[in-house]
């Protein structure tokens, strides 16, 4: 009975507009309260601030947010996507495929999907509005490709899984990458469908000899110095995910000086804007806490667990289950958020499943991107409406056709987990 009225002061809190962060903490505070009295509750409170925050992995986050930040002050994503147009502009529907590609890229030295989702709103969309294609199909694949950054090394909700799952950060990040290239290798097909189904919505592009096409991969250099300084060292062995943040760091630092686009104002502008996000994080997290405590002490996962268990399902039906409940959490709630608030609640069932945990962080991602673009909140939709002016129900249907490719994609990582776990398997023992 408590535990159903404190889940459902959290869904009011929510729905009344209350942040996420204060929304956990308050109603976890008063679950607290009602469970153990002022003793309980004034001993969480005074010690939850500091363990939230004292983990040593998490200077990752402000790290490689601090990256993606020098990353879009140097410009290298509007060279990736001039490099990806000149090699398959040409084909129809060639450059909504090259903004896949330059997602996939940008992810790869951005751990921000609504960074990456604004950067290619920037760069791409004004090219494909400026060759006739469809807002539709256009506003759609920027914001499907803006998830990537989700999923790709470096990754700050898969760094985040690791550290709540208590489980190695350097192999959860580079189990990103195969799906990260099956996620990608999915977008531009589905461009090709709906391209070969309404030829209208996107035209031909136009053609450029090997020379040209040569010429544009010098633009993409930096790319491979940021993605080897990150997921190459991290591979390697040679760096933790914490040495290789703050070299990606200082990498993409100098490759901005280098491009002669680093300003005291630009530099302020990254480190406010660093620090504003990461604090953010943590504030999530704390809330997230005060609320895990009070679930710790009524026992909800361990009973969940033994529910679960006994259940007379196989595996994969009960899986299948906590995919879609991921998926209807998508439509309402941050993915950071859900990410905090459920996985020490399911995981312990995951595992009690016998599914590999490094495959469950990487799934959930997968999942966790899809609320990315779709309604209530869509984050990346809301991104790029504010850049192309259209109307959001619009861009809603735009995505829709990748929704259903993501939802494919989810569907073969389920059933064949080594897309995920094999690269992984192949890490030197650190």
């Amino acid at each position: 009975m408590l535990v159903s009225l404190v889940l459902g002061l959290l869904v009011v809190l929510l729905i009344v507009g209350l942040p996420v962060a204060l929304a956990m903490a308050v109603s976890g505070a008063i679950g607290l309260y009602l469970y153990g009295g002022m003793g309980v509750l004034m001993g969480i409170l005074s010690t939850t601030s500091l363990s939230s925050a004292n983990s040593y992995e998490l200077i990752t986050i402000p790290m490689f947010v601090l990256m993606a930040e020098f990353v879009i002050i140097s410009g290298i994503a509007t060279d990736l996507f001039r490099s990806a147009t000149v090699w398959v502009g040409r084909l129809r529907g060639g450059v909504a495929m090259a903004t896949a590609l330059a997602g996939a890229g940008f992810g790869a030295i951005c751990g921000s999907s609504t960074a990456s989702a604004a950067t290619l709103a920037s760069t791409s969309l004004p090219e494909m509005m400026r060759q006739g294609y469809e807002p539709k199909l256009a506003g759609g694949v920027v914001a499907i490709s803006g998830t990537l950054a989700m999923l790709i090394p470096p990754s700050v909700a898969l760094i985040l899984y690791g550290i709540l799952a208590d489980i190695s950060i350097s192999r959860l990040m580079i189990a990103g990458v195969v799906p990260g290239i099956i996620v990608t290798i999915a977008i531009i097909l589905t461009v090709v469908l709906l391209v070969w189904l309404w030829p209208h919505s996107a035209p031909i592009g136009q053609a450029y000899t090997m020379r040209e096409k040569l010429r544009s991969m010098k633009r993409i250099w930096p790319m491979m110095v940021l993605f080897l300084a990150v997921t190459g060292t991290i591979y390697s062995g040679i760096a933790t995910p914490t040495e290789a943040a703050g070299l990606a760091a200082f990498v993409a630092m100098l490759l901005a000086i280098r491009e002669r686009k680093l300003t005291k104002a630009s530099l302020w502008h990254a480190l406010r804007s660093s620090a504003q996000t990461t604090c953010m994080i943590l504030f999530i997290i704390l809330g997230a806490h005060i609320f895990g405590y009070f679930f710790t002490l009524t026992r909800v996962t361990n009973d969940l667990a033994t529910w679960v268990g006994g259940l007379p399902y196989p595996p994969l039906a009960i899986m299948t289950l906590i995919l879609i409940g991921y998926i209807i959490l998508g439509f309402f709630m941050d993915q950071i958020a859900i990410l905090i608030l459920t996985v020490p609640v399911t995981l312990p069932v995951v595992l009690q499943l016998g599914y590999d945990p490094i495959w469950f962080g990487v799934i959930v991602v997968v999942t966790a991107e899809l609320g990315m673009v779709t309604p209530p909140l869509g984050m990346n939709v809301f991104v790029v409406a504010r850049y192309t002016r259209r109307p959001m129900g619009e861009l809603f249907r735009g995505v829709l056709p990748h929704v259903w490719a993501h939802l494919l994609v989810i569907a073969l990582m389920t059933l064949f987990p080594q897309l995920v776990l094999w690269l992984p398997s192949t890490m030197s023992a650190h």
